[in-house]
């Protein structure tokens, strides 16, 4: 195996694959990283046996050739040294591999060797069917991520919880996270000719959201019995899927509301962030909302062995009763305001001990629900 690869373009690669290494994994194998030569390019795996990315280096970027193929081949290599090594490293890095598994990297004076795995050893991807798969924007699923992941549970007490509900049907994904005091509902309109739910782990999809983000391609999703994959043309995402039922939330979205208002999303996103200020962790972070006539709403929140916070906010429209006062917590709110892109809000109100239903204005396609918490 044999082959000269810019140093910079390297480094990026194995920076991406390395992200998902572990190195208190019981397998010592998969605390290297796999490098594959194929004629045309090479090709990284990193993996930790739950996650696996894969990045494909051509020959040539934008035009600029960053890959001369000399000899094909495999070997792993430890991640750790690999990654520190490559860093310090300039211009054009000359990499050889003997039938010892004995890897030289060479680049100016620089002479380093690293001892690596026989590439026999290291787990197979998971196999797919090519034939079906679902294909979306990248931007579009950066958001969609966004805009659910942070609602999932951290306990481990109810896996499914953990990870992201991700249903497809008749042309449409939707995505639903949920941690029994929160939930977020996102769906969008795709191009697929898989139906099914599927449970993604929420570390799973925060890795990719990193990968692809700022990135304009579109990404393939393929399905298997016990992994889902997100492929574009130089990075595959593996991740092993949780098994067991995601609970049916479709009975959870309250039919009627007692008030409705209409409030400007940043307005409200800072008003929470300023009154959380004053909200403690161990009494629920609570932030207070009150209504007391028509066009204010009034946010407080207060720690009686520091201070109080008090602000009103204009209301651009209400519906509804007028007399309203619940009790949130503000880390919820702000994490639902932070990723809602729309000017304005719907907030529907059942009462002081309902959920709370947001919606940003012309966009029905997302949905928030908050529980209120006791008021200490």
């Amino acid at each position: 195996m044999e082959f000269i690869i810019d140093s910079e373009c390297f480094n990026r690669a194995i920076a991406d694959v390395n992200k998902v290494v572990s190195q208190k994994t019981p397998f010592p194998i998969l605390t290297g990283i796999k490098i594959t030569t194929n004629k045309d390019c090479v090709i990284l795996i990193g993996s930790n046996s739950e996650i696996i990315i894969e990045k494909v280096i051509p020959l040539e970027i934008d035009g600029v050739n960053v890959l001369e193929v000399k000899e094909i081949g495999s070997v792993v290599l430890s991640a750790k040294y690999l990654s520190e090594l490559v860093k310090k490293l300039s211009d054009k890095i000359h990499i050889t591999v003997n039938e010892k598994q004995i890897a030289t990297l060479k680049s100016e004076e620089i002479t380093t060797t690293l001892n690596g795995f026989h590439s026999a050893d290291y787990p197979r991807l998971p196999q797919m069917d090519e034939t079906r798969h679902i294909k979306i924007q990248s931007e579009e699923l950066t958001e969609i991520i966004q805009q659910t992941v942070f609602a999932v549970s951290k306990s481990e007490a109810r896996p499914v919880l953990t990870g992201v509900n991700m249903s497809f049907k008749e042309n449409k994904l939707t995505c639903v996270a949920t941690n029994s005091h929160r939930l977020a509902l996102r769906e969008l309109t795709i191009d697929s000719n898989v139906s099914g739910s599927f449970i993604v782990p929420s570390k799973s999809l925060n890795e990719l959201s990193k990968l692809i983000h700022n990135k304009t391609e579109f990404i393939h999703i393929f399905v298997t019995d016990n992994y889902i994959v997100f492929k574009s043309n130089t990075t595959s995402l593996y991740s092993r899927l949780i098994e067991g039922n995601y609970p049916n939330v479709s009975g959870l979205f309250p039919k009627n509301a007692r008030t409705i208002i209409t409030v400007n999303t940043k307005q409200l996103l800072k008003g929470v962030d300023r009154a959380c200020l004053f909200a403690s962790e161990w009494k629920n972070n609570n932030v207070y909302l009150e209504i007391k006539e028509a066009a204010k709403i009034k946010i407080t929140s207060n720690l009686s062995e520091i201070g109080k916070i008090e602000e009103m906010q204009n209301i651009k429209e209400i519906n509804g009763e007028i007399d309203l006062s619940i009790s949130l917590d503000g880390s919820f709110l702000m994490d639902a305001l932070k990723v809602i892109k729309e000017e304005e809000i719907r907030i529907s109100f059942g009462g002081s001990m309902r959920p709370v239903l947001m919606e940003p204005v012309g966009n029905n396609m997302y949905l928030h629900l908050i529980s209120p918490v006791r008021a200490y």
